[in-house]
């Protein structure tokens, strides 16, 4: 590929180090949901800009959440009750 056209990304910096955040609590259901797409998967650290320890404590934190019934294993577009517009 030619240098002249490649695009150069700048990557997201990490919410949690910006925050200096040590433990991702799997009860802090808000945070936990910025991180889940509709499907209820979790989101990639490329698209999140967590650093890949941070990522493996959120990947623990939502099996967590889910584990204990604080978050759904699948998300509310596969059940069929989501908003339309928001896609």
């Amino acid at each position: 590929m030619n240098k002249k056209y490649a695009k150069k990304f700048k990557k997201k910096p990490c919410q949690f180090c910006e925050a200096k955040l040590f433990y991702i609590d799997y009860k802090d259901i808000e945070v936990l949901q910025r991180f889940i797409n509709t499907f209820g998967k979790i989101q990639p650290s490329r698209i999140t800009g967590n650093c890949a320890k941070h990522q493996r404590k959120l990947a623990l934190a939502v099996k967590r959440a889910r584990f204990v019934a604080l978050l759904p294993f699948i998300g509310d577009r596969i059940r069929g009750n989501y908003d339309k517009t928001r896609v």
